[in-house]
């Protein structure tokens, strides 16, 4: 991973961070995928892992895949901006590996055993979105703007970040 990557990675996590939770949709072609449903993220580790837990579906985790493509939007109201994440997602079912995961909480891990579904989702891409222009410099023109969005929908600011 590069500086950049280091950079972008430590601005992800720390959007992430600030809002919390997301949207996950499952975005394979399967006959049988986990719904869509709202997530709150655990933990951001270093090297762009995103974990989090879903409730346990009725259907056998065996019938599910194990990997598949996903996507976290993560919105808060009252937050200047949003995040869509892209990323392929993993369910973590193997007690060993679940008792190695020290950084997230000793009772979540013991509930992903049997009554929820631990994911770990890697971060591919993200799409941060601003909603709040970073210019203030009065002019004409940036007053004609304040007007005419009183009437017409902002823009929200782009940025999108890859990652490797």
């Amino acid at each position: 991973m590069t500086t950049s990557d280091n950079t972008q990675l430590g601005f992800v996590r720390d959007k992430i961070k600030g809002i919390g939770s997301a949207l996950f949709f499952s975005q394979h072609s399967s006959v049988l995928k986990l719904p869509v449903t709202i997530v709150n993220a655990l933990e951001v580790d270093e090297v762009g892992h995103v974990w989090f837990v879903l409730h346990r579906p009725t259907q056998s985790l065996q019938e599910f895949d194990r990997e598949f493509p996903a996507r976290l939007d993560f919105y808060r109201k009252g937050q200047h901006y949003f995040l869509q994440v892209a990323g392929r997602a993993s369910i973590v079912t193997d007690p060993e590996e679940l008792n190695q995961l020290e950084e997230l909480p000793y009772d979540i891990r013991r509930k992903a055993i049997d009554q929820l579904v631990l994911v770990r989702f890697k971060i591919l891409k993200a799409d941060y979105f601003s909603t709040v222009s970073q210019k203030k410099v009065f002019s004409w023109k940036s007053m004609f703007s304040r007007v005419s969005h009183a009437f017409l929908p902002a823009k929200p600011e782009y940025r999108a970040l890859l990652f490797s």
